[in-house]
């Protein structure tokens, strides 16, 4: 099918996209890769009055750091991320580029972004759980000018998000380094939107207990979820496998999976608990280097299947 009719705009900064927005109403959209958007233009399922294409608009493209937070240009694509240099980035968030690697195939990676992804709020999305897990904050421009949203009152619901009508997202970020970060997910085939993901970071101290835990779930509820029966059930222990399938439990248990025609909410809740299983497993394997010799047995018992 083609798309319907729209108006087109192609503004070179992001206060014109603003102003682009607001003229044409609510019913505008924004076109940044459009790996999500163009879709659903061809099977008619958005009738949208006008593109607004934010693709010239360098100043959003790009990666930096301030005080120790990551900021990304809501126009930095997968591949960007995914590929990115930085050794800062690699050391403080390794989970960033590893993320970037899941998304679909090499030329969605290279046309889709980060604010795209954001934006576009799809409950499984591999963006909308690392904000959540790594409580990112997310800038927005509007008529009234800038202001910042963290990600746990971003997303609304599926396909939802806090931006008001002529809003533009602008960037993402990311507060604090996470080098133990990890994620796992699982699609019915490679480079689709994963059914569920997980995503966790460990702390440990030198005694190697477990000092600080954070759980998301994505692709089980209408937005992606933190854990805290999980989370608060870690703290203190040592980490093995007993524990960490105990806390994959209580992460499962918690949820209130919907059903659709891939996978029944039964089957979405086991998921669930397995890939919680491996985000954390994952994690531990990322603690500090000093403390594997003391834990090796530990570590390859907790990544089993």
């Amino acid at each position: 099918m083609k798309p319907p009719p729209f108006a087109y705009c192609r503004p070179e900064t992001a206060e014109e996209a603003v102003h682009r927005l607001t003229e044409y109403g609510p019913d505008a959209r924004v076109l940044a890769g459009g790996q999500s958007l163009l879709p659903l233009l061809n099977r008619r399922l958005l009738r949208p009055t006008a593109l607004v294409d934010v693709g010239r608009i360098a100043a959003l493209r790009g990666t930096g750091r301030h005080g120790g937070a990551l900021h990304i240009g809501a126009l930095t694509t997968h591949a960007d991320l995914e590929r990115a240099a930085d050794p800062h980035l690699r050391a403080a968030l390794p989970v960033v580029p590893e993320t970037a690697r899941l998304i679909g195939h090499l030329p969605v990676r290279l046309r889709g972004t980060i604010g795209g992804s954001l934006a576009h709020a799809d409950p499984a999305a591999e963006w909308c759980l690392l904000a959540e897990l790594l409580d990112a904050d997310l800038h927005a421009l509007g008529p009234a000018g800038e202001r910042t949203v963290p990600a746990a009152e971003f997303f609304t619901g599926a396909h939802r998000t806090a931006l008001t009508p002529g809003e533009l997202l602008t960037g993402v970020r990311i507060p604090r380094p996470a080098p133990t970060a990890a994620v796992a997910e699982y699609g019915f085939q490679p480079g689709s939107l994963p059914l569920a993901a997980a995503a966790a970071e460990l702390v440990l101290d030198d005694d190697g207990r477990i000092t600080a835990a954070r759980i998301a779930v994505g692709g089980a509820e209408d937005r992606p979820v933190r854990s805290a029966a999980a989370e608060q059930a870690l703290l203190g222990g040592a980490p093995d496998t007993r524990l960490l399938d105990h806390a994959a439990g209580l992460a499962a248990k918690a949820l209130a999976p919907g059903a659709d025609h891939r996978a029944g909410a039964g089957y979405r809740r086991d998921l669930a608990r397995t890939l919680v299983h491996r985000a954390l497993a994952g994690s531990l394997a990322r603690c500090t280097p000093r403390l594997r010799p003391r834990f090796e047995a530990r570590l390859q018992e907790a990544s089993a299947p």
